[in-house]
């Protein structure tokens, strides 16, 4: 009866800690999953900003004859974050995109007939409308991947996590070059 009583006790301990152990893998698993969900999240977001740029250059092309080096930067930025592999790479490549667009939004003021046409004022208010989602869709990303990597480090979770060969995720981060100031210059011909 006690051998019987001693392997019950047995039985309950490693069922119980078999159970903790899925519970923390499963933790784990659908923070993982939450945050690549937020990315593909953001990579909605992009795509659309992505395919309104080109309407933006064409309706800017006609009005803005000396601007031709804004909106080449614009193209080629825009050609960087679809190429884009890492979240590092993809970080770096929408600073330039953003940045890009601030200085083509600037020195559109400068084009009264551009600033009047109702293509450009409806594509100028959707390009940053979903500036606007990106930056809270990025927040929410870097929120799921700051849970992760803290839950990571964590006891027990960190063991689970190392048995697991779990590693930290990267943030989404702004380079040092996106906090600078915009720079604007006017190409008029002489």
């Amino acid at each position: 009866m006690a051998g019987i009583m001693i392997f019950a006790v047995l039985f309950f301990v490693i069922v119980g800690i078999a159970m903790y152990f899925v519970s923390i893998y499963n933790g784990l698993i659908r923070l993982s999953r939450n945050i690549d969900k937020a990315w593909a999240n953001i990579d909605v977001i992009l795509k659309q900003r992505h395919d309104e740029i080109p309407k933006l250059i064409k309706v800017c092309e006609g009005y803005m004859k000396y601007e031709r080096e804004t909106l080449e930067k614009i193209t080629a930025a825009r050609t960087s974050c679809i190429n884009a592999k890492t979240v590092g790479e993809s970080s770096e490549a929408e600073g330039e995109l953003a940045k890009s667009l601030k200085t083509l939004f600037a020195v559109a003021e400068n084009y009264p007939e551009l600033k009047a046409n109702q293509n450009f004022t409806q594509l100028q208010g959707r390009v940053s409308h979903l500036e606007s989602q990106i930056a809270d869709r990025r927040e929410f990303f870097n929120d799921s991947v700051n849970n992760y990597n803290i839950r990571i480090h964590q006891i027990p979770d960190m063991w689970v996590a190392g048995l697991l060969n779990m590693q930290d995720k990267e943030l989404f981060k702004v380079g040092t070059e996106d906090k600078k100031d915009v720079d604007i210059k006017f190409d008029f011909p002489k």
